[in-house]
């Protein structure tokens, strides 16, 4: 694989679970321009969901989402080819969610079906040893259907080293855990954090000054902010995810490099939301409509936004404004199979 410009994989749903990847595509990125080509398949891989890199080592962390969960590691190549290291299972179905610890010493793994939590050492290469541990959540709640029993749907390490947060969609909850690094055991910590009943938490976002976090809830379209402290979470306001009408389902969520603005992916409606982080309660400044139905995912790179569309087969590329915060289309959507991840 040639050519100039920054490494992008793209993870996506194969045919395992109904999509059109082949596995991880690699892709490469003009820093100025914003621009993005696809220069092919980096690894064959079933529905690699999403990826994460390691903190130090060129490696790539893939959830396989499957009825049998695992996660795949990969060598990344200057070029972004992909060699596998190793595969190991997850302990639960449908893993769709991975972080590594900010020591690089550990991976966690959300797993969505199972509602478990599964971490893997990792040694000096940074390849996944044998499970260290696997904690499994119980529960349910308000939505018969979606909230049935626990399912864990993110992962968030801290970085400054405080406890591991867990978003549960399933119990309306975020756990938090220390980690033993002896053991790789995770240490529950109480009490959790409960969500309004119907929240359906998914992603956090949190602050760069370590103070605040955002969550959003898939069920009931909502962004939560929280104070932070030493791991506990203290709500403080909530805010509708989008002013479109129709059924919204937030997915992604992160905030800008500066700390001025919140960023919320918008299923269902098809926009991403742009939040002022100026006040205690996010405020809404502007909703950009992506060009598709299904924003599942979104990276910000630089200076622009990239919006992988699952169900458009495209990544939408935006440059955002420095002073306003708010992202504008360029260029023409790019095209490639079922993307739900993307890792610049």
């Amino acid at each position: 694989m040639t050519g100039q410009g920054e490494v992008v994989h793209i993870g996506g749903y194969t045919a395992h679970s109904g999509g059109r990847a082949a596995g991880i595509e690699v892709a490469r990125r003009d820093p100025a321009s914003g621009e993005l080509a696809v220069v092919g398949t980096a690894a064959v891989t079933p529905s690699p969901s999403f990826l994460v890199r390691h903190p130090e080592l060129p490696v790539v962390y893939a959830v396989n989402e499957l009825a049998e969960g695992q996660v795949s590691a990969f060598r990344a190549a200057p070029d972004g080819e992909l060699t596998e290291l190793g595969v190991r299972h997850t302990g639960g179905a449908e893993p769709c969610h991975l972080a590594v610890a900010p020591d690089g010493r550990h991976l966690f793994v959300a797993n969505y079906g199972g509602g478990s939590v599964a971490v893997f050492p990792l040694d000096a290469r940074g390849v996944p040893g044998d499970r260290s541990d696997l904690v499994r959540h119980e529960g349910h709640g308000a939505d018969p259907e979606r909230q049935d029993r626990a399912h864990c749907h993110m992962v968030s390490p801290d970085p400054a080293g405080g406890p591991l947060l867990v978003v549960d969609l399933g119990t309306d909850s975020v756990y938090r855990y220390d980690l033993d690094a002896a053991s790789g055991r995770l240490v529950p910590r109480a009490p959790r954090v409960r969500t309004p009943a119907g929240t359906g938490p998914r992603h956090l976002a949190r602050h760069p000054d370590g103070r605040r976090c955002w969550l959003v809830g898939e069920l009931d379209g909502s962004v939560t902010a929280y104070a932070l402290a030493d791991g506990v979470l203290h709500q403080r306001d909530r805010v509708d995810a989008s002013g479109r009408p129709g059924h919204v389902q937030p997915s992604e969520v992160a905030v800008g490099p500066d700390g001025r603005f919140l960023y919320v992916g918008n299923r269902g409606v098809g926009t991403v939301s742009v939040f002022s982080l100026a006040a205690e309660a996010p405020e809404l400044v502007a909703e950009v409509d992506t060009g598709g139905g299904w924003p599942r995912h979104f990276a910000l790179a630089g200076e622009h936004l990239y919006v992988a569309d699952e169900r458009a087969d495209m990544i939408r590329i935006f440059r955002v404004d420095p002073v306003s915060g708010v992202p504008e289309a360029v260029g023409e959507p790019v095209a490639t199979p079922s993307p739900t991840c993307v890792l610049p």
